[in-house]
């Protein structure tokens, strides 16, 4: 199938949810290192997408972040997986696969069969050649859509709908509250979500709209759902063990794009930096919903990590020797050993108190630090609460993990962090001294 590199439409609809209204047409081009006129290019082919994907939006020209403004508290499809449907694969092969699994889902076909009844039926159709079709088949089989049902040529293939032939209305019902709680409180997935819309247009057969929405779970940081278009292609890049080449642009620089120029005439500079890694893990931080890949650096063997939204134009290079990716990999969980999420700074050992009276009904605090708190362990029991101590490789990690508990938390060591927690907190005393 089609793997179409829509880099550019990733970072757009990123910005467009993450600063809905913040910037006009001028601010928001050079953010992405592009021109105006490339901007509103993309903006148009972003919506026609969209509205042909979400009949109910209508196009208001006076607002240009409308159809893509994202609202908490609305329980609709979200948008940013509309990217995923639309992109993941080319029109023609769109109206294939669609004609394929409907033939499919009437009854059983060999593939001489389903060419037969494609020419048949589908005129005006580009009649697909023997191998695009088994091409087709065998995609569709690996996705699980289809199955064959005998193990001798002429293969047989149909729907592969055993799950939900198994389960009844309230069986389908609970798999779909559990989908969507997972959806918007665990790990983002655009897979979940798709999930999710195949479950609720199957139950809207014998459910209205009011009972599906029973919960109204959401996560955090929509926009970083994104990230996981590299998600995959990594760990099909470590399995192999390949090498990745990527453009990285840096969190820390104004622009988080480049467009390419067409016309060497006026071609530029690009802000971003080639890199050549080979992929050894991938972290996620639940704190600030962020993808990080952890790799080695093919040029001068060090350890580097790269948050996921600046990764552009990712490709798979050279094969490495399997003890090359083992002893890289040994190295890196040496490094990470003692990191909050993926620091490798030098080590220090962090003494907390939490203020959890031992004679409380509910130990919340006790519980939520025990589940949290990794490899950290409690050394001392005391009467209002308990010691903790954990070694870390440094304290900017878990230091938003600490600030989480409030006054339930007091830093004893070390005593920079301390002191940096006292400054924090002085600050925001400040703010309320005023009223």
């Amino acid at each position: 199938m089609a793997r179409e590199s829509f880099d550019k439409e990733l970072q757009f609809l990123r910005m467009m949810l993450l600063t809905t209204g913040a910037y006009n047409r001028t601010q928001f081009a050079e953010r992405l290192g592009m021109s105006v006129h490339t901007f509103d290019k993309t903006l148009k082919k972003m919506k026609d997408l969209l509205f042909s994907l979400t009949e109910e939006l209508q196009e208001d020209k006076r607002d240009i972040y409308r159809p893509f403004r994202y609202h908490d508290l609305d329980h609709s499809d979200h948008l940013f997986t509309f990217l995923f449907r639309a992109k993941s694969l080319k029109e023609t092969e769109v109206t294939r696969l669609s004609s394929i699994l409907h033939f499919l889902a009437e009854k059983e076909c060999s593939l001489k069969e389903l060419q037969d009844c494609l020419q048949e039926h589908e005129e005006n159709l580009n009649q697909p050649d023997e191998k695009t079709l088994r091409q087709d088949l065998k995609y569709l089989e690996e996705l699980t859509v289809i199955k064959r049902t005998n193990h001798s040529r002429p293969y047989m293939y149909r729907l592969d709908l055993d799950l939900l032939h198994s389960l009844n209305n309230d069986e389908i019902r609970q798999l779909y509250d559990f989908v969507d709680i997972m959806a918007h409180t665990r790990i983002p997935s655009v897979q979940g979500y798709m999930l999710r819309d195949t479950l609720k247009r199957i139950l809207r057969k014998s459910w209205n709209e009011e009972q599906l929405q029973a919960f109204s779970y959401k996560y955090h940081y929509v926009s970083r759902i994104l990230d996981e278009y590299h998600l995959y292609a990594i760990c099909e890049a470590y399995q192999k063990r390949k090498s990745l080449t990527f453009i990285y642009y840096s969190p820390k620089r104004k622009i988080v794009f480049s467009a390419k120029n067409t016309n060497p005439l006026y071609e530029k500079e690009f802000s971003g930096s080639k890199q050549h890694v080979l992929p050894l893990k991938v972290i996620y931080d639940h704190q600030y919903g962020r993808w990080y890949l952890v790799a080695q650096d093919m040029n001068n063997l060090k350890l580097v990590k790269y948050r996921m939204e600046g990764i552009t134009e990712l490709e798979e290079n050279v094969s490495v020797e399997e003890s090359t990716l083992c002893t890289a990999q040994e190295q890196a969980e040496k490094w990470l050993e003692r990191s909050w999420v993926i620091d490798t700074g030098r080590g220090v050992l962090v003494r907390l108190k939490f203020f959890d009276p031992v004679d409380t009904t509910n130990p919340f605090i006790r519980q939520r630090v025990e589940l949290q708190g990794q490899w950290g362990m409690i050394v001392e029991e005391q009467e209002d609460g308990f010691i903790f101590e954990i070694m870390v490789n440094s304290t900017i990690e878990i230091k938003p993990w600490v600030r989480s508990f409030g006054s339930s938390c007091e830093v004893l060591e070390p005593r920079y962090f301390r002191e940096e927690c006292k400054k924090e907190w002085e600050v925001i005393r400040s703010y309320y001294e005023s009223i």
